[in-house]
């Protein structure tokens, strides 16, 4: 296993520098957010996600025996807390049956095709939708490879699954992204 560069901080943080806890915050705030976004947290939720991660690395980080990087854990947290708020938001849900999300089911809107910004938000929304239509153990497999650049090995020890297991995972979610977005790609092969 490669050193883990983060180990300077995280023994100081773990014996209470907060200066270090806040320099591993700003490390990683962004990273965090972003994955939340993309195992399916609604962006006006994300935020309260990553700062609820950031409140369960400061109250574990006493415990970190430090066996794996201090990302692979970051992750590990990330994840659960993103379930946790998937099975919240669900259980609200459930008590208000009958409302709906107008944010989550509205198509995207179709931007003129002079405006380049507009045109990559909603590409945007469209790879988020097709993210989100994945099964939730294929997205963060798919998601922790594609996006934050894991290797199978730290994926496995991020979700606690065997390899064979993560490279299947993101086989099928490869397969399943991209028929969901061969309307995207073939719109843009049709441009100037």
């Amino acid at each position: 296993m490669h050193e883990d560069p983060d180990r300077p901080l995280v023994i100081r943080a773990a014996a209470g520098d907060r200066d270090a806890f806040g320099l591993l915050v700003g490390r990683y705030q962004s990273r965090v957010f972003n994955l939340a976004l993309a195992l399916g947290v609604r962006a006006a939720d994300a935020e309260d996600v990553a700062q609820d991660v950031f409140i369960r690395v400061f109250q574990g980080l006493p415990r970190f025996r430090g066996e794996a990087r201090f990302t692979t854990w970051l992750y590990q947290v990330t994840i659960n807390a993103a379930r946790s708020h998937h099975s919240s938001v669900a259980g609200r849900r459930e008590v208000a049956s009958g409302t709906r999300d107008d944010e989550e089911t509205a198509p995207a809107a179709e931007p003129a095709a002079e405006d380049p910004f507009a045109r990559r938000l909603v590409d945007r929304q469209i790879i988020d939708r097709a993210l989100a239509s994945l099964p939730p153990d294929w997205r963060e497999a798919v998601t922790l490879r594609d996006v934050e650049g894991l290797s199978y090995r730290e994926i496995a020890d991020v979700t606690g699954v065997p390899i064979g297991t993560v490279e299947s995972r993101i086989f099928r979610a490869r397969q399943q992204l991209r028929a969901a977005l061969s309307v995207l790609l073939a719109g843009r092969r049709k441009e100037p």
